[in-house]
């Protein structure tokens, strides 16, 4: 699991307050090692590690760390990068910053409810947003058949 050869060189640096939160050792109890890594530490998880990649079933993903409804099942495709993604998130349910980690400059995506890392967006994408939401299935909980008034940011419910 990648997190950082030499740290968050220039990395996020606020310390925004979120509706979820809780003591590092609350996480720690919550989340196994993996997820913790990931969800509070900004971890990357190995590319093609995830089951989570491979799901194509109907359902909701939802943030391991507090289960807030994240992206639904039709916004997701095969990138062929080994990481669970999506081409738009569920309306308002997450946030960005810039990430300066790595000696590049991304855009990383975090929950907007406890502020756990998901991953990364990158403008690669399918239409029609054009955009690959890369997310570390670590830090989503695939609920299964779900069903849901949520829709991908930008489509409207029939």
């Amino acid at each position: 699991m990648a997190e950082g050869l030499f740290g968050r060189f220039g990395g996020r640096t606020q310390e925004k307050t979120f509706p979820v939160s809780k003591s590092d050792e609350e996480w720690r109890r919550q989340l196994t090692p993996e997820q913790y890594q990931v969800l509070r530490r900004h971890g990357t998880e190995r590319a093609g590690s995830s089951p989570l990649d491979k799901e194509y079933g109907a359902g909701i993903y939802h943030c391991r760390g507090c289960g807030q409804p994240l992206f639904a099942s039709a916004a997701k495709f095969n990138s062929g990068t080994g990481w669970p993604s999506f081409w738009a998130p569920i309306e308002e349910a997450i946030e960005t910053d810039i990430d300066r980690s790595f000696f590049m400059t991304r855009t990383e995506v975090h929950c907007r409810r406890c502020g756990g890392h998901l991953g990364h967006v990158f403008e690669d994408g399918p239409e029609p947003s054009g955009l690959r939401y890369c997310m570390n299935g670590a830090a989503l909980d695939f609920h299964g058949a779900e069903a849901s008034r949520e829709t991908p940011a930008g489509e409207t419910q029939p």
